[in-house]
């Protein structure tokens, strides 16, 4: 039972692992990582990503490419590396059929920046350019002679165009063309699916979501650093510093949501979509920015306690030292993995088999199966990298643990961090997979939840609409609150090395008999650091309003952004969690330690002096403070009498 799990603390060693895996969760987790690689297999061989923002001609090739050939299409299959440029033969008339362009269409090497009028200023610009703009198979010196060049050359006159910035197509100069040519184009991104649209937002700006990704980390590796040797002056400009990020985040996305709104030249769906998550962005921000104000003008009196506890926990990374780069080693796997992830679902978006038509010509059709398979990608998204960050928990807990509980605090335990890994990949695999996947259990409901308020939202009543954002709140909670106990679990698997289940509830009942003396001293440091967390993510999507307001056109900047806001928490949290982790484990070791030991020769402490003297202060404070809110009422009570009437 849990009061034999917990007793076993008294005379943790190393050796006191049991074989506690979960081999079926496991091996679970392995069948579906096999179902992952099939997934990755069938995008590679089935998508090609590179279609979306790159283009290409009628008959299959993909321009600035060399490209295989098709079979049935002759003219598939030429090397098109000097050929950046989608020109349209027909780009005054353009119709659109079934979301297909009903002009043929060339890869050309430049596009012409004056008008041709004749057959004759096609030859001469082709001559002096290198850039043929009629079918591939017509000769240059034909193009006057050959009796069907009307028809495979463009339509005369040819109006003067200009490269397209995103999507590299030719885009005529011609006021009249030009309307043409963008309600045209206007009509097929706007009927393209969301899906398709916001992979093309990603390939867009995939230079600065990454340059931003980089920025997040610096961030993040500064404040491990400050943390590490905190003192109140940089607790007061850590907060003074999230207060302007607040108001000035929040103040920037209602400008901009102002500036959008009112921009006449909205009309791409794309446009729309950025001006609406624009105003819930700002709505969002400024709920936070208010709510956290608040919390910060209610804690400002316990930022002595919080800085004396950030010296205990540094104090712990001092004795091992290596608990700073574990962060480092979790953020290169999990940088890795989400760039193997976007990089197969571009390929999944894009995998379509190319058929032949009439003339020779090749169109790409979506395959069946696709969507299933883009939401098994998406729990593969979750789960893993919910094992990544468990298994970093773990580790760190297994560490501190080790340290915690050495009698000898001058001579610590030698490499804590490689033996608690080697005591994870051995035996507690199987804990951190039960973890993770009842996190992404919790996860999945409130995705479909969006999914169909997004899908229903226009048909959906006042009542539904309040029932969705009720139930997408409740799983919110239940999500935070179990990831809460989750890691007080992991830490309960190190001390007594038992499975998920029976850490789960030896820690409950720790937590639950200890409520009182934990929660008052942890959340001191809890806030911090998440004011730390909402630092790096209020420069980081700053720098990103910056950055992807110079790219308006055509480009749903705006899913980027709540991408790189997701990867620079998630960066944060992965290296700030240090201190969190450790903070949360030690308090637990030494919840478990009063427990199990009363300070007598028989049965001494593990804790220092130190330590236990900050949870007395600080139990103090709050018992105090308890004391001096209630005795009004009691004051109050005493000297009530009853007057006659």
């Amino acid at each position: 039972d849990s009061g034999d799990s917990v007793s076993e603390a008294r005379e943790w060693r190393p050796v006191a692992y049991r074989k506690c895996t979960d081999t079926l969760w496991l091996l679970l987790f392995f069948l579906f990582w096999a179902g992952l690689m099939f997934i990755t297999g069938y995008a590679v061989m089935a998508g090609t990503a590179e279609r979306l923002v790159l283009g290409y001609d009628s008959f299959g090739n993909m321009c600035g490419r060399k490209n295989t050939p098709v079979k049935g299409a002759p003219l598939s299959g030429q090397d098109m590396t000097n050929k950046k440029y989608v020109f349209f033969l027909n780009s005054c008339s353009l119709e659109m059929q079934s979301l297909k362009i009903s002009s043929l269409s060339l890869c050309v090497s430049s596009c012409p920046q004056e008008q041709l009028n004749s057959l004759e200023d096609l030859q001469s610009f082709a001559r002096n350019n290198g850039s043929c703009l009629c079918v591939y198979n017509l000769n240059i010196s034909s193009y006057t002679l050959n009796p069907k060049a009307a028809e495979l050359c463009p339509t005369l006159p040819v109006p003067p165009s200009k490269s397209f910035p995103l999507f590299n197509r030719c885009v005529p100069q011609n006021p009249e063309c030009y309307s043409k040519y963008a309600s045209v184009l206007i009509s097929m991104v706007n009927e393209m699916d969301v899906f398709h649209r916001i992979l093309s937002g990603i390939l867009a700006g995939r230079d600065t979501v990454i340059g931003l990704s980089v920025l997040a980390l610096a961030f993040s590796f500064i404040l491990v650093l400050a943390f590490r040797f905190i003192r109140t002056l940089l607790v007061h400009t850590l907060i003074a510093l999230v207060v302007f990020g607040l108001l000035f985040v929040s103040g920037i996305l209602w400008w901009l949501y102002y500036d959008y709104r009112n921009d006449p030249s909205t009309e791409l769906e794309t446009e729309k979509e950025n001006v609406k998550f624009l105003l819930g962005y700002a709505i969002f921000s400024t709920i936070v920015t208010v709510v956290l104000l608040s919390l910060i003008l209610v804690q400002r009196k316990r930022l002595q306690f919080t800085v004396q506890l950030f010296r205990i926990v540094g104090k712990i990374i001092g004795r091992i030292p290596f608990l700073l780069f574990q962060p480092l080693w979790t953020f290169l796997i999990l940088i890795m993995f989400w760039v193997f992830w976007v990089a197969v679902l571009l390929s999944l978006g894009t995998a379509g088999t190319a058929q032949t038509t009439s003339g020779g010509q090749v169109e790409y059709r979506a395959l069946s199966g696709i969507c299933y398979m883009a939401w098994y990608h998406l729990v593969g998204l979750i789960w893993t990298s919910e094992f990544i960050l468990a298994c970093q928990e773990m580790t760190i807990a297994g560490a501190v643990v080790t340290c915690y509980f050495n009698r000898n605090k001058n001579s610590p335990p030698s490499h804590p961090v490689l033996s608690s890994i080697s005591v994870l990949l051995c035996y507690h695999l199987g804990t951190a997979v039960k973890g993770s996947f009842l996190i992404t259990i919790l996860r999945i409901p409130r995705i479909v939840l969006l999914y169909l308020y997004n899908i229903l939202k226009q048909k959906e009543s006042a009542c539904a609409k309040w029932l969705f954002k009720c139930c997408f709140c409740w799983f919110w909670c239940q999500e935070s609150c179990l990831r809460y106990f989750n890691q007080h679990a992991y830490t309960t698997t190190a001390i007594n090395g038992t499975n998920f289940c029976t850490s789960a509830k030896d820690a409950v009942f720790i937590l639950a008999k200890n409520s009182a003396k934990l929660a008052s001293i942890s959340c001191f440091g809890d806030f911090i650091l998440f004011l730390g967390k909402v630092f790096v993510v209020c420069f980081t999507v700053f720098g990103g309003l910056m950055a992807f307001n110079y790219h308006r056109e055509l480009q749903a900047w705006v899913v980027p952004l709540l991408l790189v806001g997701f990867f620079a928490y998630v960066m944060s949290h992965s290296f700030l969690s240090v201190f969190e982790v450790t903070a949360d484990a030690m308090f637990l070791c030494f919840a478990i330690d009063m427990e199990t030991n009363d300070g007598s020769a028989e049965k001494p402490y593990f804790v220092d002096q130190e330590l236990l003297t900050f949870v007395s202060q600080s139990n103090k404070l709050t018992e105090g403070q308890k004391y001096r809110s209630m005795r009004p009422f009691q004051d109050k009570e005493d000297g009530t009498e009853l007057q006659p009437m």
